[in-house]
């Protein structure tokens, strides 16, 4: 019970039910753009990244950068 009144208390203080929904709608927004990024880089030939300048290496990064920015 405790948890639920906890959960309320959070949702009023951070303005409302519309403001968590919009906060979580955020949130699966950047992570929709963070892996659909990964896959299409990680799809890339070697040599094609190569021609991008990136390494494989680098595809989380760039992809999380995509995403969250800097």
């Amino acid at each position: 019970m405790a948890h639920i009144a906890d959960n309320a208390r959070l949702v009023h203080s951070n303005g409302g039910l519309g403001a968590l929904v919009r906060r979580l709608s955020d949130m699966l927004a950047r992570r929709r753009v963070f892996k659909r990024t990964h896959a299409e880089l990680n799809q890339l030939s070697t040599r094609e990244l190569e021609d991008l300048g990136i390494s494989r290496s680098m595809i989380s990064r760039l992809a999380y950068e995509a995403a969250y920015g800097k």
